[in-house]
């Protein structure tokens, strides 16, 4: 019997640009955790009044006048997030957040710009949110060897809750296989030897690709496939086998875990919780009509992309070739076109 999970979580793994309305929307387990209607984009769209939207796995970003128009910024791809002064064009000069990302080796740089004077939402909300997500990827990612387990109990996540623990649990990843006990919970599958509390393993839901009963040299195995390795937060495609004593324990616990999962489906628990003093309306009553341009867009090679305007480092795509500086006595990246040295040390243009 083969278990196939489905529904790919990219919402936190991935910047994407001028999204449709169906993507915009929450996916389960996602929920809204503030909403400024006063925002603007300064890198992209300067002089743009738009909506910021945080959640518990992204920052969406849309333009009032044109929502398609419009960002979603997955927290996993966030490198740095910081205050600096920008030259806004509904603001002046202000102090904006500056929000550098990477994905898919691409670095990114988005600039927004509080057009409330004197509000700090904009930096308290997405800080302290990013924050919250950092500190809960165990609710996420799969582990290895970690601190998992104490004093023969596993160490529960907030809102985690056990179902079920099967002691007698082969870990088949050596040739000799490994002796433990199975904890089954709402969240995740965590299993640990029992001669060494420190091999262990953690297995979220959000991370199952399949799950089966198949043969091995050890007999019947409850085999786990996880996520493929395509970014930095996914498992890396680990494919883990167990074995569990008689076959009828075996096919009890592939049913449990099936239940489960379709129980976490439903609803995910993704552990980012956060509460605002402030209440909003939900994004469900700010819905937009959306409508189809009724326009053809032809796109050849050498059209830019929507998301060029965003580059960490304009529309550099690689290192450009090094030449020798006089002033420093050394060799150093060719500068860009109009660019000089000198002005690369001023922070503000004078």
């Amino acid at each position: 019997f083969v278990y196939i999970m489905a529904d790919v979580l990219w919402e936190d793994r991935d910047v994407r640009f001028d999204i449709s309305l169906q993507q915009i929307q929450m996916r389960p387990g996602e929920k809204t955790v503030d909403r400024l209607d006063a925002i603007e984009d300064t890198k992209g769209n300067n002089g743009d009044r738009g909506r910021l939207i945080i959640t518990n796995l992204r920052i969406l970003w849309h333009s009032i006048s044109l929502p398609r128009v419009n960002l979603s910024i997955g927290y996993n791809c966030v490198l740095n997030i910081s205050s600096k002064i920008a030259q806004s064009k509904l603001r002046g000069t202000t102090e904006a957040l500056f929000v550098l990302t990477k994905c898919n080796n691409t670095r990114f740089e988005f600039i927004f710009t509080n057009l409330i004077p004197g509000s700090p939402r904009l930096f308290t909300s997405v800080i302290a949110v990013h924050r919250a997500y950092e500190t809960t990827k165990m609710y996420r990612e799969l582990k290895l060897r970690g601190a998992l387990i104490q004093n023969k109990t596993i160490r529960l996540l907030p809102q985690e809750q056990v179902y079920d623990k099967i002691n007698g649990v082969w870990n088949l990843s050596s040739d000799q296989g490994n002796l433990g006990t199975f904890f089954i919970t709402n969240v995740r599958l965590v299993w640990h030897a029992n001669m060494n509390e420190a091999f262990n393993v953690s297995i979220p839901y959000l991370q199952m690709k399949t799950v089966k009963v198949r043969d091995s040299k050890f007999g019947l195995a409850l085999v786990i496939e996880s996520s493929p390795q395509e970014s930095q937060v996914k498992s890396g495609g680990y494919v883990l086998g167990f074995r569990i004593d008689p076959p009828e324990k075996l096919t009890e616990a592939l049913k449990e875990i099936q239940s489960l999962h379709r129980v976490y489906s439903a609803c995910p628990i993704f552990g980012v919780e956060f509460e605002t003093e402030e209440k909003f309306e939900p994004l469900e009553k700010l819905k937009v009509q959306y409508e189809q341009d009724d326009v053809e867009i032809e796109t050849t090679e050498d059209q830019s992309d929507a998301f060029a305007a965003y580059f960490a480092d304009g529309n550099k795509s690689k290192d450009r070739d090094p030449v020798y500086s006089d002033e420093l006595g050394l060799a150093i990246e060719k500068l860009k076109d109009g660019f000089t040295l000198s002005g690369l040390w001023e922070v503000m243009p004078q």
